[in-house]
């Protein structure tokens, strides 16, 4: 009886550790020598199909791996990824063999981490791959080069090209970021076309690509791929309804005639691309010796210009915008100068566009705000009071609203916001981007004028003048140049003069150099104010404080001076301006 009362104890602990076992979150499965299954819970059918609700795996690698734990006579820890057509599973099993009543059996016991595995492998694409294009990102083109470096077997040679965008910038801000983004996927569709396996397509940051073309025979191989692939990008791009012309400018350096590292490589082939950049864009070049010296002296500008903002060595000078009927001053137009290390002032031409390169634009022009505040009274004594004061935004400036929230804070912080007109070139207009609907309100609710410079240079159409919301259009000084022997500029004009008039607008004349332009616009056209050498050359602040204690007169005399010199054969100057 006591033999039966256990056995009926027996049997029930077996069946509730059955159960257990079939319900343990793991999967669980016991096999013999042979391979045959002896137990699986439902967890491990689960896992590995045999309950129907999938397609069975292949599960040829697992009894692989089981055969050499058993053979081994040592447990085995593996992750298995289980393929069912598209479906991907992954199992980290634990493969233990053990001996019972003489038998050698297989315990494993599987935990499910596919969805540990797909996160672990976003994470590797995020660091290793583009998210945009799908291109390996800069770490592995590097990881790539320095291994072929480590190779060094002499007479292997490798290209690396630095490939950007042109004008990237402008394609964002006319057509839009989403194009901007879709023209990035096809452009790196096209630059892979053709490519080898052993050959690598980067994107490393926005509009900059990395190739690298491996192995190569020389120079000559290496420019004709090159040639051919910049051919393709002559295409149009079709995207979101628009045709978007692209080219990109190319630097290239090859190992070893060109550096040792990967570093030097691609250094050595972004001077290159800068090289294209500068002249004409849209081509290739191969490092030189020459480049580099240039780029030394790039970053010497560079360094200086850095130091300059420092050491506050930048300074104004002033235009005067004239009525060309009266004489009268209407307003003048702030331009920045930069005073060297031997205190030689230098043109805007030397720094201002790498001053928007580095980011140092902003501070230029809070700067240029700040000298005009400073010395306030001594331009009202010299100008007049009522004379409006012109400040230059770049166009990158004007699309970019936290700047520009700020510098509005700073107009208004001067008491006289009223008394300023931002000069912005048209492109800042047609571009999509907060200008016209955020910005402009910004402005207008201060006070402060807005006038298009340089127009006729950009993107100008009468069409987008007549969507442009502007006080004052500054006709560039390229079509005042000779006005009265160009027959066509004088219809030019008169048509811009027109519709200038009929939107309300003040016209501005650029660039009035000489008596003949002088008197052409005041005999054909209804043209009331200029702008150029003929009346004043810039005037900077210590012009300005020689002439203060002899007061109205000095006025008249410091604006006229500049006139008088002209008459009596004054130079032309190219590049006066911002």
């Amino acid at each position: 009886m006591n033999d039966n009362r256990y056995s009926g104890a027996t049997e029930a602990e077996l069946g509730f550790l059955k159960e257990i076992v079939r319900m343990l979150p793991a999967g669980l499965t016991v096999q013999d020598a042979n391979g045959e299954l002896l137990l699986v819970n439902d967890a491990a059918a689960a896992q590995l199909g045999l309950d129907g609700s999938r397609p069975s795996p292949d599960l040829t690698p697992r009894r692989e791996a089981c055969r050499q734990a058993l053979s081994a006579g040592q447990p085995v820890v593996t992750e298995e990824a289980l393929h069912a057509g598209a479906a991907r599973k992954v199992l980290l099993t634990t493969h233990r063999p053990v001996r019972l009543d003489g038998r050698e059996l297989l315990i494993s016991a599987s935990s499910d981490i596919t969805e540990q595995k797909n996160f672990e492998d976003q994470l590797f694409r995020s660091a290793y791959f583009d998210e945009l294009t799908g291109l390996p990102s800069r770490r592995v083109i590097e990881h790539r080069a320095n291994a072929l470096l480590a190779r060094d077997r002499g007479d292997e040679r490798f290209a690396l090209a630095f490939l950007d965008v042109d004008n990237f910038k402008h394609i964002n801000d006319y057509y839009g970021h989403a194009v901007g983004d879709a023209l990035l996927v096809e452009l790196s569709k096209r630059l892979g076309r053709d490519l080898r396996d052993s050959d690598m397509l980067s994107r490393i940051s926005g509009d900059e690509f990395l190739l690298l073309l491996s192995p190569i025979q020389g120079q000559e191989e290496v420019a004709e791929f090159m040639q051919s692939t910049l051919e393709r990008l002559t295409a149009p791009f079709f995207i979101d309804h628009s045709e978007v012309f692209a080219s990109t400018s190319v630097g290239i350096s090859l190992y070893p005639d060109h550096g040792g590292s990967f570093e030097t490589l691609r250094q050595n082939a972004d001077i290159a691309m800068y090289r294209i950049k500068n002249n004409g864009k849209g081509l290739a070049a191969f490092f030189d010796a020459s480049m580099e010296r240039e780029a030394q002296a790039r970053m010497k500008v560079e360094q200086s210009l850095r130091l300059a903002i420092l050491e506050k060595r930048f300074c104004c000078a002033f235009q005067s915008k004239v009525d060309i009927r009266t004489q009268a001053v209407k307003g003048i137009e702030a331009l920045v100068r930069l005073r060297d290390d031997e205190g030689v002032i230098q043109a805007p031409g030397s720094f201002i566009n790498l001053a928007g390169e580095l980011g140092l634009i902003d501070e230029l022009t809070h700067l240029v705000l700040a000298e005009i505040v400073k010395s306030i009274d001594l331009i009202n004594d010299t100008f007049g009071p009522e004379a409006t004061i012109s400040i230059n935004v770049a166009a990158k400036q004007a699309g970019n609203p936290e700047f520009m929230r700020s510098f509005a804070q700073a107009l208004d912080d001067t008491g006289f916001p009223q008394r300023f007109m931002i000069e912005v070139t048209e492109d800042a207009f047609v571009a999509k981007n907060h200008f016209q609907a955020e910005i402009l309100p910004m402005f207008r609710k201060l006070g402060v004028g807005i006038s298009i410079d340089d127009f006729g240079t950009g993107y100008s159409s009468l069409s987008a003048l007549a969507d442009i919301t502007a006080d004052e259009i500054k006709i560039d000084r390229s079509f005042i140049t000779d006005i009265h022997k160009r027959p066509r500029s004088q219809g030019i004009l008169r048509a811009i003069e027109s519709l200038s008039e009929a939107l309300g607008m003040t016209v501005i004349a650029e660039g009035l150099e000489s008596y003949e332009e002088l008197a052409y616009l005041q005999a054909a056209t209804k043209i009331r104010y200029a702008q150029g050498y003929y009346f004043s050359r810039p005037i900077f602040l210590e012009e300005l404080k020689l002439a203060t204690p002899s007061s109205s007169e000095a006025r008249v005399s410091v604006a006229s001076r500049p006139a008088q010199q002209n008459r009596q054969g004054y130079s032309r100057a190219s590049g006066y301006r911002r």
